[in-house]
């Protein structure tokens, strides 16, 4: 019976390893982190009076607008591109020319997206703060 020589070598398999997360969309987590960011930032604008203003300028019913922000989020992220697909043409901007939107709803707007990407995207520092950066600026540059 032969048996293998103390210069043969094993490789261990790593086929069951998952590959490294390649979009922000992979690495947040996908469409539950998406969800999570999206349903935590209406649920302050709906229950933390400091958002009043801009939970003023929204509909009674919210729920168009998170199913609305979460296909946004997840296409601008790296994900599937279905609210682009849905929406052609349209960016974040064009959506909301028509609305008076003051510096100080912006900053009600970030204010309640970087708290709920915080909360939603605690274990990934990197992530959370690019994220939280780029709506940033997009957010205060809709801002009059």
């Amino acid at each position: 019976m032969a048996t293998p020589s103390d210069s043969q070598t094993v490789e261990p398999q790593v086929a069951d390893a998952e590959p490294a997360a390649t979009t922000p969309f992979e690495r947040l987590g996908g469409h539950p982190a998406i969800a999570a960011i999206v349903n935590r930032f209406y649920d302050l604008m709906e229950g933390d009076p400091a958002y009043a203003g801009l939970r003023a300028m929204h509909a009674p019913d919210l729920n168009p607008m998170r199913q609305s922000l979460a296909g946004f989020l997840a296409g601008w992220s790296g994900g599937p591109r279905d609210w682009f697909e849905a929406n052609p043409g349209r960016c974040m901007m064009s959506v909301h020319k028509p609305f008076d939107i003051t510096h100080e709803l912006a900053g009600q707007w970030v204010d309640a997206m970087t708290r709920a990407i915080a909360d939603a995207v605690p274990n990934d520092p990197q992530m959370r703060d690019a994220m939280t950066a780029v709506l940033e600026q997009m957010a205060r540059g809709m801002g009059r």
